[in-house]
């Protein structure tokens, strides 16, 4: 269709909202209130002169390939217009197929489903009932009704336009019931002989409606449960596509929160490109700071990082003018369109934990979920958002406070109070626990290396009580996790490892799964039973396959630094142990430590007590929990078996010494090397009591 064509229909369909205007009115089989006067010298072609200045813009035009397709001629009356020669505006507004024929094929011909009904709507159920002269308002209509099936007897009693009230109506009343409820009213909704007839006029009013009218029709439609593959949604959303350059900053709000609900397809597709074209070029204009997240979540993750920017700045602007809810809401924003703000971030956690008493246990959960997603950590408001919750520990659910605390282990904080309470209420009320919360449990605590000081025997004695209690019905994959848990934290309870090491379920973890997880948790398990003191001594002899090697990279600045302190010869680099052990570095001293002795004069000391070997272990920040000193539950375990081999551990971290210069990098070694004091907090002994 050609540009002028195109610009000449739609003007002709604006004018035809003027022909709609009338007091009295008939519906006639179409659907469509036509007016019964008369209306003289009317000629498009006048009307086409007086539209010139209102041009469609570039937006229009975009999505002239997703419009939908007419089929015939279209023949306009110049002449007066009577009550027995009507224009045929329904076929100006009306796409081919529309119509829900119940007798015709469930799915037309562009692939589309249509509505399946079981019952056939007759012809003249709807269409021959005079409509009422003034619009229904939805408000009232929802509150005189008290079901969906209400709405659609109201409607067939006497249709008004626009249609989209009804819609609306049934929407406002679905969200004041429950979910089983509104299960069973949407089943007799899409059984009611009316609601065929509600459909067709939906989308045959569709290209006359307000703007607003048809985006809030579209959500209910969406919110309501109508499959998005039917033609009463596809042909929403088209309309939409012709008409968005239409809408304000109410419509924008309502288009963006109904395109987040929609599953990805064509016209969705095509719908996102042309939003975010739009809020590109009326960024600046948007005044509600509602408005502006909602079309933050919208764009997606895939919108361009030049867009993404000019949100954030905007976002930025808009600090002073924040609530706390868009404080609260600024986190889920931000990951769902993958943007990572600090300074955003930043000054919404001030607002966050500045109230954070009162903050409901799902927003909560929504802005560490965030955080984890944007892989932004908040000492400050971890530590907030914990401290509030050991404070109220007793209001909080136990489902609630584990699902924290799996989000702070994912997290990788550690907040000793909270935990140290959890960790009492298992031990005081173990009914609570189920196999998912066990192993859940288990896995927070071995990964956290936390175990409270007075009581860590007791509260594991409870915890492999209640896994032994679930071996009966838990899945093999649960099994290891829950048995590899116990491992870190020193502990190995004899029925769960007996089970576990059952040629049945050593061969399903190794053949389905992540297999080779399974394989390096199961030679943990191996090296565990061979090295700790395990009153397990049964012969250990698993076939296993070599877990993959991971490539080694020791640190740069730690070798010039040892060469510079030790010389060559005094150190070996990238040495694999015993039981797929690696260490970055390792040198031999003296008992005493006081001396570095030359690999080469090694094998002149006559006793192997006479020396000790020391093993360096270059880290990243992840090994520690969150801004401590705190090792994680690998790390420990690792260092506790290289001393069970004869090691003298250190650590060094490599984000600290990337920071030193390399005169200081020498200093710190030289520290390290030659103290007498082991690594604080980082050997925890879980077997302690007090």
């Amino acid at each position: 269709m050609s540009n002028r064509a195109g610009s000449f229909l739609w003007k002709f369909r604006q004018c035809s909202t003027l022909v709609l205007t009338s007091r009295t009115a008939r519906l006639y089989p179409v659907g469509f209130c036509r007016p019964k006067s008369v209306y003289s010298n009317w000629n498009p072609r006048n009307l086409l002169n007086n539209f010139d200045n209102r041009m469609q813009s570039y937006i229009r035009y975009l999505f002239q390939d997703a419009l939908i397709s007419k089929s015939g001629d279209y023949h306009f009356q110049t002449k007066s217009i009577s009550t027995q020669a009507v224009l045929p505006v329904y076929k100006l507004l009306s796409p081919r197929g529309l119509s829900f024929d119940s007798k015709q094929s469930p799915v037309s011909d562009n692939g589309l489903k249509k509505i399946n009904f079981h019952h056939e709507a007759s012809n003249d159920y709807v269409l021959t009932k005079e409509t009422k002269s003034t619009p229904v308002n939805y408000r009232k209509l929802s509150q005189e009704c008290n079901s969906l099936s209400d709405v659609l007897d109201t409607f067939s009693e006497a249709p008004t336009f626009p249609s989209s009230n009804y819609f609306s109506a049934m929407w406002t009343i679905a969200k004041r019931m429950s979910d089983d409820q509104r299960r069973f009213e949407k089943q007799l909704m899409f059984k009611h002989p009316a609601f065929t007839q509600l459909c067709e006029h939906m989308m045959r009013e569709a290209k006359i409606l307000h703007c607003d009218h048809l985006l809030f029709s579209l959500h209910a439609v969406v919110k309501l449960g109508i499959p998005q593959n039917t033609l009463l949604v596809q042909t929403l959303l088209r309309v939409v596509q012709e008409r968005i350059n239409e809408c304000d900053e109410k419509c924008l709000s309502v288009l963006s929160t109904v395109l987040e609900a929609m599953e990805p397809c064509k016209n969705v597709d095509v719908l996102r490109a042309g939003l975010r074209i739009i809020v590109d070029q009326q960024i600046w204009k948007i005044e509600h700071v509602f408005t502006l997240q909602a079309l933050m979540k919208c764009i997606g993750k895939d919108a361009p990082i030049a867009l993404k920017k000019k949100l954030e700045m905007k976002a930025l602007r808009e600090l002073d003018r924040f609530s706390l809810l868009n404080s609260q809401r600024m986190f889920g924003v931000l990951a769902t369109m993958n943007h990572r703000s600090v300074t955003l971030l930043n000054e919404c956690s001030k607002m966050v934990i500045g109230n954070i008493h009162g903050c409901p246990f799902k927003i909560l959960i929504n802005i560490l979920q965030s955080c984890k997603d944007l892989q932004y950590r908040n000492l400050d408001l971890f530590k907030g958002i914990a401290d509030y919750v050991a404070t109220t520990f007793d209001i909080w659910k136990f489902k609630q406070v584990l699902f924290l605390l799996i989000l702070f282990e994912n997290l990788g904080f550690r907040h000793s109070g909270l935990m140290d309470l959890f960790m009492k209420k298992v031990v005081d009320e173990p009914g609570f626990l189920n196999m998912k919360s066990t192993v859940s449990i288990l896995h927070v605590y071995s990964s956290l290396n936390h175990l409270h000081e007075c009581q860590p025997q007791k509260f594991l004695e409870v915890m492999a009580s209640a896994l032994t209690g679930y071996l009966h019905h838990i899945s093999s994959e649960n099994l290891l996790n829950a048995v590899y848990s116990f491992c870190l934290m020193n502990h190995f309870p004899l029925a769960p490892i007996n089970q576990l090491l059952q040629k049945d379920i050593i061969n399903e973890l190794l053949i389905s799964g992540d297999i080779e997880r399974n394989i390096h948790k199961l030679h943990i398990l191996t090296t565990c039973l061979k090295l700790d003191d395990v009153p397990y001594r049964e012969a250990m002899d698993l076939q296993l396959p070599l877990p993959p090697s991971t490539p080694s990279h020791p640190n740069a600045k730690v070798t010039e630094a040892l060469s510079s302190l030790l010389g060559e010869g005094y150190f070996s680099e990238n040495v694999q142990l015993p039981y797929n052990y690696h260490i970055d570095f390792e040198f031999k001293m003296d008992t005493n430590r006081s001396q570095v002795l030359p690999l080469s004069d090694v094998d002149v000391v006559t006793s192997a007590t006479d020396i000790q070997r020391v093993a360096v272990l270059c880290v990243p920040r992840s090994n520690y929990c969150l801004d401590s000193n705190h090792t994680r539950g690998f790390l420990a375990m690792k260092m506790r078996h290289l001393k069970v081999m004869g090691f003298h551990v250190i650590l060094v971290n490599n984000w600290k010494m990337e920071k030193l210069e390399m005169k200081d990098a020498v200093a710190y070694l030289k520290s390290e090397i030659y103290s007498i004091e082991d690594p604080p907090a980082t050997d925890i002994n879980f077997q302690s009591t007090c």
